[in-house]
């Protein structure tokens, strides 16, 4: 294998290290394509080490020539020291909750009032091992909680005494995908692994049967087996609040899933072998559990109801047709639904805003939250028997404050309220609509200056996400605050694929219809541009894994009409990515290259498989991680490769791998330099796109 390992900054110029070009051939219902990079796939191999590390040296050396970055890193650093505070759990009578000071690295899980409870940055002083999850036992005794490496998808589950402050020496190997559940007694809890992941888990993981499992706390007995399905299927298990049932869930794909319900007793001694009964025996919509009420069973569901609705089923009966309607369906979608103290309460989006109301279990309106602000919720937390609730809420603008309900009094009140140092008092967001190619109207939200110029002139960050039934609200982010203080604006479009206008706003962007997606973007794009919120050469797009892939698509289909493209963690090879860990979950959202009536529309998209050769692309910063395990990196090693050897201009193409990080994990030191960098790179090619014109196409491309 040839590798150039060294390079070189000569004159503006960049040599790229060269990746050697394979000879593979893979042929698709008669369609021959080329896979030269396959070589990435090996994430182990030295040429791929040695790849990453030339790459890397590279990417930092031409960073740290960009004049803006140490004042964007050290501005960065100060906007997120402040206290904040993530939403609380009730058990045994007391509060716990996740804090972080402002600049730890991991946040630290303390009992309320302020009692320390699990710090992981005592277990992981450099933040490279991640505690994730965590479950109190209902009797305050214990703490179950994950530590996974780079914030892997395979992590560990560890069991603490809280009376001791020490760790049991019961460790479970190698879990994945994973929910945890106590039983009432306290004794035990479920959760989920894959067949055989117990022995080893390489860096990829076992990925087919996965199965539910209860771990006794200090038995000598081996776990005990307590549920399976399908070799793809993706299985969780919850007890309700009151101990009396276990709910089963399994997904073949990543929205739709199936339910089942086990009586488990006498909540003080669970019958662990109790037969679940089916509730939903189709994986044809989501079902979510919310409770067993008066002896019935109270579930959120999309089924005949794509906007949401809330039902109750009596426990036993799997015919669906007897399920009565508690909270209809509305136009407007439900986000999330919580059952608590005889009251349900129901999350709506209203144009992407949140709107939170209150219903007895007869369906009846019991009254709605006055929220604080235009903006979101997310974080419903409460139990069935407490008579209040928490949230966390959230704007563009507005830092993310957690927030009590009182059932009874109806008041609402902050919950350890952050103090940012950020003035939101110089800006504003406009909640606009735009048309899409095929005339669909989808919402877009402008962050900016009051009074923000319309001639054309401001940079610009436009940031799509697209899919998996998954609404990007507002919220506000650090980044956002350092970007419109360095005089930027922030654009969020709610693309197709999503669920903001429910599952039909998700069916039209999936699938043989991405392209929907993609168009939405773009049109987004032309919106802003036509509108003069900005123009071709002040205009960054922006978006992280299924957001990659859309940033990678968009870049390829309308080159002309971006200054700088920042895709991360992208799903960038759509002929391959169910071949790795979870991504054949993701086939109920993509398609697969394996389905003749799919692959063409896969292949007309995939970014891998459309960068032009001879164009001037955006200047682009890819970013990955070498333990990302979901989307694995080759992904965008792979794009990184043949868009670096196809570009035609002087604009960069640079990728950085984050080391010992993962899909989603950063420790907050390394999200505070990844972000400096995304934000130094993308003004610093806006400015010299905004002086130099638009760069067009010719022989002086990037020297390899």
């Amino acid at each position: 294998m040839r590798l150039l390992l060294g390079w070189l900054l000569l004159a503006g110029d960049i040599a790229y290290p060269v990746a050697h070009r394979g000879t593979v051939v893979d042929e698709y219902f008669g369609q021959k394509v080329a896979d030269p990079y396959r070589w990435m796939e090996d994430l182990d191999s030295p040429d791929v080490k040695r790849w990453v590390e030339s790459e890397n040296a590279l990417t930092f050396a031409v960073l740290k020539g960009f004049t803006p970055r140490e004042a964007i890193r050290k501005r960065l650093t100060e906007l997120w020291n402040f206290p904040r505070t993530e939403v609380p759990e009730r058990e045994a009578g007391q509060l716990f909750y996740r804090r972080n000071s402002g600049l730890q690295k991991q946040s630290v899980l303390y009992r309320e009032p302020a009692v320390l409870v699990l710090d992981p940055n005592e277990l992981s002083p450099d933040g490279s091992v991640a505690v994730a999850q965590w479950k109190v036992s209902p009797d305050g005794r214990w703490l179950v909680y994950s530590s996974a490496p780079g914030g892997s998808d395979v992590r560990d589950l560890h069991l603490r005494s809280l009376k001791t402050a020490r760790d049991s020496a019961e460790v479970i190997r190698n879990v994945k995908f994973t929910s945890i559940s106590w039983t009432k007694d306290a004794k035990g809890f479920f959760y989920c692994r894959f067949k055989g992941s117990e022995r080893s888990a390489t860096f990829a993981g076992a990925n087919t049967f996965h199965q539910v499992w209860y771990h006794a706390v200090g038995a000598r007995r081996p776990d005990r087996l307590v549920f399976q399905r399908g070799e793809h299927d993706d299985l969780g298990a919850d007890v309700s609040d009151d101990g009396r049932w276990l709910y089963l869930t399994s997904a073949a794909g990543t929205t739709n899933n199936r339910l089942w319900v086990a009586d488990l007793g006498d909540p003080k001694r669970p019958d662990l072998g109790a037969a679940p009964q089916a509730v939903a025996a189709d994986e044809d919509a989501i079902h979510a559990p919310l409770g067993v009420a008066g002896g019935r069973l109270y579930v959120y569901t999309t089924y005949q109801a794509p906007n949401g609705r809330i039902v109750s089923a009596a426990v036993g009966d799997p015919d669906r047709q007897h399920w009565k309607t508690v909270v209809a369906e509305t136009k407007d979608p439900i986000s999330e639904s919580l059952l608590v103290r005889g009251r349900l309460v129901v999350v709506r989006l209203v144009d992407v805003q949140s709107r939170v109301q209150l219903f007895d279990l007869a369906g009846n309106g019991a009254g709605e939250v006055d929220l604080p602000d235009t903006g979101s919720v997310d974080g419903l937390n409460g139990k069935s028997s407490d008579t209040d609730f928490f949230f966390e809420f959230t704007s563009y603008l507005l830092p993310r404050t957690v927030y009590r309900y009182d059932l009874r009094g109806g008041a609402l009140e902050p919950f350890h309220p952050p103090t940012s140092p950020f003035d939101a008092s110089r800006y504003e967001t406009r909640a606009l609509f735009y048309p899409s190619k095929d005339g669909t109207r989808v919402p877009l939200f402008v962050t900016g200056p009051k009074r923000m110029p319309r001639n054309g002139s401001s940079p610009t960050i436009l940031y799509g996400y697209g899919g998996f039934f998954l609404p990007v609200k507002p919220s506000y982010a650090v980044s956002t605050a350092a970007w419109l203080e360095l005089g930027g604006v922030l654009a969020v479009a709610n693309l197709r694929g999503g669920s903001e206008y429910g599952e039909a706003w998700h069916r039209a962007g999936m699938r043989e219809k991405k392209q929907n997606v993609f168009d939405d973007f773009i049109a987004a794009a032309e919106f802003l541009e036509s509108e003069g919120y900005t123009s071709p050469p002040r205009l960054a797009i922006r978006g992280g894994s299924n957001g990659g892939l859309l940033v990678g698509a968009v870049t390829n289909q309308r080159p002309d009409l971006f200054a700088v493209a920042l895709p991360a963690v992208g799903v960038m090879d759509m002929l391959r990515f169910q071949k790795f860990t979870g991504g054949s979950l993701w086939i109920e959202e993509f398609g697969s290259s394996d389905d003749a009536a799919l692959f063409p529309a896969l292949f007309a998209y995939s970014p891998l498989h459309n960068i032009k050769a001879g164009v001037c692309h955006p200047a682009t910063l890819i970013t990955t991680a070498d333990r990302d395990d979901r989307v694995v990196p080759s992904h965008s090693f792979k794009y990184a490769a043949a868009l670096q050897e196809a570009q035609r201009c002087a604009r960069p193409v640079l990728i950085r791998v984050e080391t010992a990080g993962s899909h989603g994990y950063r420790p907050t030191d390394r999200i505070i330099a990844e972000t400096a960098d995304l934000l130094a790179f993308a003004l610093v090619n806006i400015q010299r796109d905004a002086e130099e014109g638009r760069v067009k196409a010719g022989p002086g491309r990037l020297k390899q």
